[in-house]
C-alpha cells in the first residue's frame, strides 16, 4: 500500500512540477522576468502559490528552471551526435527539430531571446558554464567532421550561430512574418522553411541533402 501511495504522490509532484514550468514559460514570454511574479505563475498553473514555492524557492530559481528546460528541448538529438555520425543527417535533423520547436513552442525562443537581448543578467554561473560546455562539445564534433573531410566549414561556431538564428527567426519574428505574408504561418509553411534551410545550410557545407528533405 505504501509503495502505491509513494508512486501516486511522486506522479502528482511530477505533474505539478511540469505544470508550473509550462505556466512559467507562458508568463515569462508574456511579461519578461521583471513583469512576472510567483503569484501570476501560480494563477496560470491553477495551483496555490505555496505549491510553486515548494518546488522553486525564488522567482530566479523558477526562471533558471525554465531556461534549463528550454535548452534541454532545443538541444534534442544533437546532444548525442558523434564524429562517427553522418553530418548531413545530423544537421538536417537538428534544423528540422528546431523549426518544429519554433512552430509548436515559440515562447521558448522568445524568453531566451529577451534574456540575451537584455544582457543575460539573470543567468547564473552554473547555467552559463553548462551552456558553454554543450557548445564546446558540439563544436568539437563539427571540427572533427571537418578534419576527416566529412564537411566543409570555415567556422563550426558560426555554423551553429547560423542554424540558431535561422530556425529561431520563425518564433522570434512570427509577428513580422505574419504581417509580410498577410497571414499566420501554417504547418506546410514550416515544412517549406525546413527544407529551404536544410538545403541552404547543407549545400553551404558541401553536403548532400538527405532524401526526405528534397
Amino acid at each position: 500500500m505504501s509503495n502505491r501511495t509513494d508512486k501516486k504522490d511522486g506522479k502528482i509532484r511530477q505533474d505539478n512540477y511540469k505544470k508550473i514550468l509550462n505556466a512559467a514559460e507562458k508568463e515569462f514570454a508574456k511579461s519578461g522576468f521583471k513583469g512576472t511574479t510567483i503569484q501570476s505563475v501560480a494563477n496560470a498553473a491553477e495551483l496555490p502559490k505555496a505549491n510553486v514555492l515548494y518546488y522553486f524557492k525564488t522567482k530566479s530559481d523558477l526562471y533558471i528552471g525554465v531556461l534549463k528546460q528550454i535548452l534541454t528541448i532545443w538541444n534534442s538529438s544533437f546532444d548525442q551526435a558523434t564524429a562517427e555520425d553522418d553530418p548531413a543527417q545530423v544537421l538536417a535533423t537538428y534544423i528540422s527539430e528546431k523549426i518544429e520547436i519554433s512552430r509548436i513552442r515559440p515562447d521558448l525562443s522568445k524568453i531566451f531571446a529577451l534574456e540575451i537581448i537584455n544582457g543575460g543578467l539573470n543567468l547564473d554561473e552554473e547555467f552559463r558554464q553548462n551552456h558553454r560546455n554543450w557548445v564546446k562539445g558540439r563544436i568539437e564534433v563539427i571540427e572533427e567532421w571537418a578534419a576527416n573531410n566529412k564537411i566543409v566549414v570555415q567556422s563550426a561556431t558560426h555554423l551553429l550561430f547560423t542554424i540558431w538564428a535561422s530556425c529561431q527567426h520563425y518564433a522570434d519574428f512570427s509577428a513580422q512574418i505574419a504581417q509580410l505574408n498577410n497571414r499566420e504561418m501554417v504547418e506546410a509553411d514550416f515544412d517549406e522553411a525546413t527544407k529551404s534551410l536544410v538545403h541552404l545550410i547543407l549545400k553551404g557545407c558541401e553536403l548532400e541533402v538527405p532524401g526526405e528533405y528534397c
